[in-house]
């Protein structure tokens, strides 16, 4: 368990230094970094899933899908943050490898929300909706 520390929190190879023990003396603990991915990442799927079943409502159905589809990656997002902290996170997201998927997902979070409040065209908050998922997936 240890290990699993070490390595989400970074600390996999490298000696303690000054800095790293006064961040270590004023970051969260594991069991409320524990705790805080658990109930960020149901705030996600309950969002993911009231948004699927928003869907149905005429008219505003698609652009509340869209909206509660959006917020829920944006919690499961941050939910990882408890896990790595959010320094750690934001590199990885940001590695070479990685770099694509995460500007075309973070593009598409933006434009989804654009086009469900200030455009209201719903087929196009469905399409970055989609491309979202794929993003996140790839």
């Amino acid at each position: 368990m240890d290990k699993l520390k070490r390595v989400l929190s970074g600390r996999d190879a490298e000696e303690p230094s000054g800095l790293a023990e006064v961040i270590d003396a004023t970051s969260l603990g594991w069991g409320t970094r524990v705790k805080g991915f658990i109930a960020c990442f149901a705030i996600g799927c309950l969002c993911s899933i009231l948004g699927s079943c928003l869907l149905w409502i005429p008219r505003k159905g698609l652009v509340l899908f869209a909206v509660f589809y959006t917020l829920g990656n944006i919690a499961s997002l941050g939910s990882t943050m408890f896990l790595m902290g959010p320094m750690k996170q934001l590199k990885r997201m940001f590695e070479p490898t990685r770099l694509i998927a995460t500007i075309v997902m973070l593009l598409c979070l933006i434009l989804t929300l654009c086009s469900a409040f200030w455009w209201r065209k719903a087929g196009l908050a469905l399409l970055f909706c989609i491309l979202q998922f794929f993003a996140m997936a790839w």
